[in-house]
């Protein structure tokens, strides 16, 4: 299991006065609840307003997160599943996604909490969508980091003392 290192309890971020939203695929649906239902837990718990918009699949994750920030949005929690299969579509898919919400991230300054789980097969979702028995929760992970990082970059861009 890759989660070696991460840490024990995600610290609590006080997400009062944000505003995210998390874009979430449609594919593989109990895996993506799960990712979804993780992501909403965090971001409930921190105080942070939020809104809940579905997509097709991962593909389309960069160009709706790109939208959601230039609307206004602080931050997105992106979440997709993409399973390898027997062809090189994963392969396309799975950089897409990723070089997409990089580029969406650097080229508007706004976190972009990145929970796409890329997997070779289903049980290694079902182990990090947050359900019950999941070893990890990578939904609450991804909400966790877009919070962290909206703080972080808040805090860097005031003013100097």
């Amino acid at each position: 299991m890759s989660g070696a290192g991460a840490p024990q309890q995600l610290e609590h971020v006080d997400g009062r006065g944000l505003r995210l939203v998390i874009v979430a695929g449609t594919w593989h649906e109990t895996i993506s609840d799960g990712l979804i239902a993780g992501a909403t837990r965090v971001l409930e718990e921190s105080g942070a307003e939020y809104s809940l918009v579905r997509v097709p699949g991962s593909f389309e994750l960069p160009v709706t997160s790109a939208v959601a920030l230039q609307a206004g949005a602080d931050a997105v929690v992106a979440l997709g599943v993409i399973i390898r299969g027997g062809t090189p579509h994963f392969e396309y898919v799975s950089a897409a996604a990723t070089d997409g919400l990089t580029r969406v991230a650097l080229d508007t300054g706004k976190p972009v909490g990145f929970g796409v789980l890329t997997l070779d097969d289903e049980q290694q979702g079902l182990d990090r969508a947050g359900l019950e028995g999941s070893k990890e929760d990578k939904g609450a992970e991804a909400a966790h980091a877009a919070l962290a990082m909206a703080r972080v970059l808040e805090g860097l861009r005031a003013p100097a003392r």
